[in-house]
């Protein structure tokens, strides 16, 4: 008999079992929610307060589901917030809703943590029956695998479809392999890039992060707030995060750093998976042009080539990663909203949503930066 149990900290599981039940995606990793809530980034007072169901078979772990009670929509990149207007427009109150998701970070992956169709089917379940007994408004499980999305849509669960930019690994044998398969224009743009940046001086190392020292984890803490405030918003993270998975989790993180004059003046920070490489935070204190496209996208493209990575996620939005070789590709979301008649408000919203973005996809896709593949030599 399966038995689910609710837990508010993930001190009460044993990190192995747990990483067991994540394999090597980082962001769902014992250490990586473990700092998250130990430094005061997710918690009530953030509006991220957490909640883990938890699958056992008797005494034995087999499942679990991160789920967090919302008072806000930041920090998740699938946008809802006209929901929540056309909820208190009709006098119903959106928040607080339940969430699924790694916080923080719009990246595919597992959600329903379990080994077998049947237990993500209860975990998912689970949830629902959760969303009832807390009578939120809603459920929102963001950016789930394959794998979990089957189970969610055989669960009736609304699905929102959306576009990221990946970067596939071809088998490259070099990064001017790389290029070669890219058409004429796209890759005189980016050697135009790499010259002006090499030309301005500009050199670039690559760093795991037990050999990140604390003066270089500052730099990049000040690069990461220095963007969030040029976009006039507040960072989500403190300098206390990321010096804990500095120490916890060395092997999954990669800063790509840029030297002026044996001076830091940019860092992109990574994150490594089983076979895939996420790309997440970026900033610089001195303007160069070209400098954000090869710090962020050619620098961890050329890492991917060098280490056999197969595939690099570029983050949330950003057409113009097109140019660089990440080519359009769908993610997902899915949706559970407890009042029957915004249910089926929205559903018809999702349903011409998705046909106007699989359109826009269509027509990315026709715009390729790579030559056609009857085209394709080798250099």
């Amino acid at each position: 008999m399966t038995k689910i149990r609710l837990v508010d900290s993930l001190e009460e599981i044993n990190p192995k079992q747990w990483n067991g039940l994540v394999g090597g995606y980082p962001f769902l990793r014992h250490e990586f929610l473990m700092a998250l809530q130990e430094t005061g980034c997710v918690s009530a007072d953030t509006g991220w307060e957490p909640l883990y169901l938890t699958l056992w078979e008797g005494e034995i772990f087999v499942g679990a589901m991160p789920l967090y009670l919302k008072s806000h929509s930041r920090g998740e990149f699938v946008f809802d917030q006209g929901w929540a207007d056309g909820f208190e427009r009709n006098g119903l109150s959106y928040y607080p809703k339940l969430l699924s998701a790694a916080p923080f970070s719009p990246v595919t992956g597992p959600r329903l943590l379990a080994k077998n169709h049947q237990n993500r089917r209860i975990l998912a379940e689970s949830a629902i029956d959760l969303a009832v007994q807390l009578k939120v408004s809603s459920l929102h499980i963001l950016f789930p695998n394959k794998t979990d999305l089957a189970v969610l849509n055989e669960l009736g669960f609304m699905l929102r479809e959306g576009i990221q930019f990946h970067w596939h690994n071809k088998a490259y044998e070099s990064f001017d392999g790389f290029l070669f398969a890219l058409n004429h224009d796209k890759r005189k743009k980016i050697r135009q890039e790499r010259r002006r940046a090499h030309d301005a001086g500009v050199t670039f190392h690559w760093l795991n992060g037990d050999q990140m020292d604390d003066d270089l984890l500052e730099f990049f803490y000040q690069c990461y707030v220095n963007t969030y405030h040029e976009h006039w918003s507040s960072p989500y993270l403190n300098l206390d995060f990321f010096k804990q998975i500095k120490k916890s989790m060395p092997d999954k993180l990669l800063w790509i750093l840029a030297y002026r004059d044996n001076d830091p003046i940019a860092c992109a920070m990574n994150m490594l998976g089983e076979d895939s490489l996420f790309g997440r935070y970026w900033g610089s204190n001195q303007f160069i042009s070209g400098l954000h496209f090869e710090t962020c996208y050619s620098q961890a493209v050329e890492y991917c080539i060098q280490h056999r990575i197969a595939r690099f996620e570029g983050g949330a939005q950003g057409i113009h990663k097109m140019a660089r070789g990440l080519l359009p590709t769908p993610t997902w979301s899915a949706h559970w909203i407890a009042d029957p008649r915004f249910s089926d408000a929205i559903k018809r919203f999702l349903d011409e949503e998705r046909s106007s973005i699989e359109h826009f996809r269509e027509e990315l896709v026709n715009h390729t930066p790579f030559k056609n593949a009857s085209t394709l030599k080798s250099p």
